[in-house]
């Protein structure tokens, strides 16, 4: 055979073992429809709910992934991805194993009240300690829209180790100043995790425990320290307006259980003492709320300092806030007392003391957030008034209480909440008055 032939011949059996090569893979690997019909079918036994799927195709350089494009559930407010590239691991494929080395998210937006809306196994996940169905999860452009409609776009990544335990994780505000992260790691092989949190310009380290408990029930528990975090700044990394401004130190609790991670968020439960020091009351002056019996309060009130507790509470209707033992200190005006915020109302009750321990004129706040309603009742004004002419001092304190008393005797208003603060204190004895 001329060496020409040879040549040939090579070259055809080369054909020939590439062409058997593609083959094997296009066997091995499912095709587009494949996929897509075991995504539809999996998806919605997963979420109970129908899924859309714009487009689904594998692309095999230059890495193998498989890419899906444009899904949305079928819901009022669709959970939308806008490209998902997950890259299998091949070893895992020759098995007919489905395992992703990694996982790329680019766009998303995930309604928070569409999750309500999926369902879940009933049955608890059963993955082994061995299993890692998912190394590596990165995600670009997520944007999470609150029950209340508020939009906060984030990015980051998690790293797992088996059994869907976080290895190290990073969630982060993208192009917010001061920078606004949150970092997760995991000590050795325990269920615990170091976290470092930046917001606001200040910092809340800690760490987080989980345990698993009867029937396999999780509990988490944990400590943070939050340190010098302005407020105002703070609720502007997530799109929320504050109504102080100031920073804020202090010690944070927090505790959840459940038999699923969403039951854990949905249960998750915060206590926090905190500590602030030179602050500004934004667009409300409380002297002159005081003044005119709750018709007048634009302005702000410069506060010396805040103390007080807050501990949060979420529920399948949202967050519950409650403010207990608050008290502001602005030179010589006092306001102590407690509030309540849930689904965007508050009630709060407040006693505003004039001179410190002196006067207790109390002060109600009401209403929807955004058009709160404020009010002093009109005897405990006129009552001080009084008392400060009779008798300085004493006399303002014990006229504004009897005002107040009278005022609700002949203008009844709701019956008052279980959890109403405690009576103003006693006045000094006569014999203290100046």
């Amino acid at each position: 055979m001329t060496r020409k032939g040879k040549w040939l011949l090579g070259l055809g059996i080369g054909v020939l073992v590439l062409g058997a090569a593609w083959v094997a893979v296009l066997r091995l690997v499912p095709s587009d429809e494949e996929l897509a019909r075991r995504a539809s079918v999996e998806l919605e036994a997963q979420l109970g709910t129908k899924v859309r799927v714009g487009a689904l195709h594998w692309r095999l350089l230059p890495s193998p992934a498989v890419v899906i494009e444009d899904v949305a559930t079928d819901q009022p407010q669709p959970i939308l991805i806008k490209k998902l590239t997950a890259y299998p691991d091949v070893f895992a494929l020759w098995q007919r194993r489905i395992k992703i080395d990694r996982a790329d998210l680019e766009g998303a937006v995930v309604p928070q009240l569409s999750l309500r809306g999926l369902g879940s196994r009933s049955a608890k996940d059963e993955t082994t300690a061995e299993e890692l169905p998912l190394a590596r999860f990165v995600f670009h452009d997520l944007t999470w829209i609150s029950r209340r409609g508020i939009a906060v776009v984030y990015e980051g990544e998690v790293d797992f180790d088996p059994s869907w335990r976080p290895r190290k994780a990073e969630l982060r505000r993208p192009g917010f100043k001061p920078a606004t992260d949150l970092a997760l790691t995991r000590q050795g092989q325990e269920d615990r995790w170091a976290l470092r949190i930046h917001v606001g310009g200040g910092s809340a380290n800690g760490e987080v425990r989980l345990e698993f408990r009867a029937n396999r029930r999780m509990h988490l528990e944990g400590k943070l320290q939050p340190q010098g975090i302005e407020v105002e700044s703070m609720l502007a990394a997530f799109n929320r307006r504050s109504v102080i401004a100031g920073k804020a130190s202090g010690e944070t609790t927090l505790s959840a259980n459940g038999d699923t991670v969403g039951e854990l968020a949905q249960s998750l439960h915060t206590q926090t003492a905190f500590t602030m020091g030179k602050s500004t009351l934004l667009r409300f002056d409380l002297d002159k709320a005081v003044r005119t019996a709750g018709r007048e309060h634009a302005g702000q009130t410069p506060l010396d300092s805040v103390t007080g507790q807050l501990d949060t509470q979420n529920t399948p209707q949202g967050m519950v806030a409650t403010y207990t033992d608050l008290k502001a200190v602005s030179g010589s005006l006092t306001a102590s007392g407690q509030a309540k915020i849930a689904n965007r109302q508050i009630e709060a009750e407040f006693a505003v003391d004039l001179v410190e321990g002196i006067v207790g004129v109390p002060l109600a706040v009401s209403g929807p957030l955004e058009n709160v309603k404020f009010s002093v009742p009109s005897g405990a004004i006129a009552g001080a008034v009084v008392g400060t002419a009779v008798l300085p001092g004493v006399g303002t304190a014990i006229g504004a209480r009897i005002g107040a008393t009278l005022g609700k005797i002949f203008s009844p208003g709701p019956a008052a909440p279980a959890s109403a603060p405690p009576p103003a204190r006693a006045a000094k004895p006569p014999a203290k008055a100046r």
